[in-house]
């Protein structure tokens, strides 16, 4: 029997799992998927380790979001993950956009964020000559950064095993009981742990109502992206951000730590939580709302279409969840 079983082989399952293993406990890591970073939103994503001036001030969201940028510095220096602070620009296009980077700026200060400015439209033009002639601010945070997710889980994957961790890999949790400890069936057997740790993602809600736990919604929100060549790569220098909606971000234009230019994503909420295909429409939407933040890049560059699901739940907020 385990001390603690996590279910999910995400970035957050392996962060977990690297972090209680400078402990004297016993732990296993239970994944569906064939490896760690396979599937779900780790596979797939924007890439950002965001700053943290858009969570509501007050929540868990705020609050780690904040944590978890400072942390990322040295955390990438020792396991030698691929990470760049480069900072990011929120764009306003109007007068209302402008007062919401206001709010974003208040948001940032009450959360703790270092380094916000509101910048007017000839100092962004200095800074990232190949944005759009249209936008007349931006709100400017030195702290964000890009990094390879997948890259990054397997790097905790890693120090988590060689620090003794086992992975199960090709099991997918079909029931948790609770007696003296809980009784994990998977499709490749049974585990035993005094403590549970639903990093499941998607499936985070099914997890919890498995176990008799917390219940509540995940929502699962496909986000499509472009992936441009490394010639594109330079033509921003920052994360380029447009004034968030209730969807989420928007759509972005960011190069990547390889070198390449990134753009996207939309935002669907879907019914499917293993429906990540990318649709005509879907990347239409996504070059024509990237453009608008800058408009210079070469389509005839791209290099491959993605698309991920990420897990929203309805709260707005982060869970943070372990079953005792």
């Amino acid at each position: 029997m385990y001390d603690v079983a996590i279910i999910g082989g995400g970035i957050t399952g392996c962060a977990i799992a690297r972090e209680l293993s400078k402990y004297d406990v016993s732990v296993v890591l239970i994944e569906k998927e064939e490896d760690v970073a396979a599937g779900g939103a780790t596979k797939a994503n924007s890439a950002i380790i965001h700053a943290g001036y858009d969570p509501i001030p007050g929540t868990l969201k705020a609050r780690l979001n904040v944590l978890g940028n400072a942390m990322y510095g040295e955390l990438t220096e020792k396991l030698d993950i691929p990470f760049k602070r480069i900072g990011s620009l929120v764009l306003a296009f109007n007068s209302e956009e402008r007062m919401m980077l206001n709010e974003l700026y208040r948001r940032g200060q009450e959360n703790g964020v270092p380094g916000l400015k509101i910048i007017e439209s000839h100092e962004l033009k200095e800074m990232e000559p190949n944005v759009s002639d249209d936008a007349v601010a931006a709100l400017y945070s030195p702290t964000a950064g890009i990094i390879c997710p997948y890259e990054a889980a397997i790097a905790f994957y890693e120090n988590a095993r060689e620090n003794g961790v086992d992975f199960v890999f090709d099991s997918e949790v079909v029931s948790i009981k609770k007696e003296d400890c809980f009784i994990v069936e998977t499709t490749s057997g049974t585990i035993k742990a005094l403590y549970v740790v639903n990093a499941a993602g998607v499936y985070a809600d099914e997890i919890s109502k498995m176990a008799g736990a917390e219940e509540f919604k995940i929502v699962p929100r496909r986000g499509e992206y472009v992936l441009l060549d490394k010639s594109q790569g330079n033509i921003v220098n920052h994360v380029i951000f447009q004034t968030p909606t209730r969807y989420g971000k928007g759509i972005l234009v960011s190069p990547t730590v390889d070198g390449n230019l990134i753009v996207g994503p939309n935002a669907v909420d879907i019914g499917n939580k293993d429906d990540n295909i990318t649709t005509q429409k879907g990347l239409d939407e996504v070059v024509e709302g990237a453009r608008k933040s800058v408009p210079g890049f070469d389509l005839r560059d791209r290099i491959t279409n993605f698309a991920g699901i990420r897990a929203v739940p309805l709260s707005g907020d982060f869970y943070n969840r372990a079953f005792i």
